[in-house]
């Protein structure tokens, strides 16, 4: 006699989209960089990795702690101290970005990673400071176009991006209605006072 019992199909856990994807094709007719009073950059010192952490915990993720700033970040090869950014408000780091490759030998294509403003700091446009900053950066050491990802619900970074020449890039097949999406919230947030 034949089994003929079947057996349900394994639940399985949808498994997370992947951010959104931006392309800055060139580095050229970068704006110029001007600093609103009370904000200076600086650039990573020894001993930063608190002060990243600090950043980055609860915006880009949890659990950022010193030691996984130099495990992910600071500790790996890309890393470069000069192309990490603080934005100081006030004297204190209200912001960062970095400028990262995919690997150390790149040459053509850097990306803007961990651009993060703590919540006190935000509307201020340290976020697009940053970015700016790290733009500026990359042509300076050669490179010739920047990409970075973001998350759909990053409405004001998201506009900034695009103020700063980026363009979305579908690399999941779900990006062309999610990037449809966040258009349409951007020309509604552009409609209100």
């Amino acid at each position: 006699m034949e089994d003929t019992q079947t057996t349900a199909p394994a639940e399985t856990t949808p498994q997370p989209l992947p951010q959104l994807a931006m392309l800055r094709p060139d580095l050229e007719a970068l704006p110029r960089l001007q600093l609103p009073p009370g904000v200076r950059i600086r650039t990573f010192r020894p001993g930063d990795e608190p002060v990243w952490a600090a950043i980055m915990e609860g915006i880009l993720g949890s659990d950022w702690t010193p030691e996984k700033v130099r495990e992910k970040l600071t500790g790996r090869p890309q890393f470069d101290p000069e192309g990490l950014f603080f934005a100081l408000l006030n004297g204190q780091p209200a912001g960062s970005a970095c400028a990262w490759k995919p690997s150390p030998e790149e040459r053509i294509r850097g990306n803007v990673h961990m651009v993060a403003v703590i919540p006190e700091a935000r509307g201020l446009g340290l976020g697009k400071l940053l970015t700016l900053k790290v733009l500026l950066y990359m042509r300076q050491r050669g490179l010739r176009e920047a990409d970075l990802v973001t998350d759909d619900f990053r409405i004001p970074a998201i506009r900034a991006y695009l103020s700063l020449g980026f363009r979305p890039v579908h690399t999941h097949e779900s990006h062309a209605a999610r990037w449809e999406a966040v258009m349409r919230q951007i020309a509604e947030a552009s409609k209100t006072p």
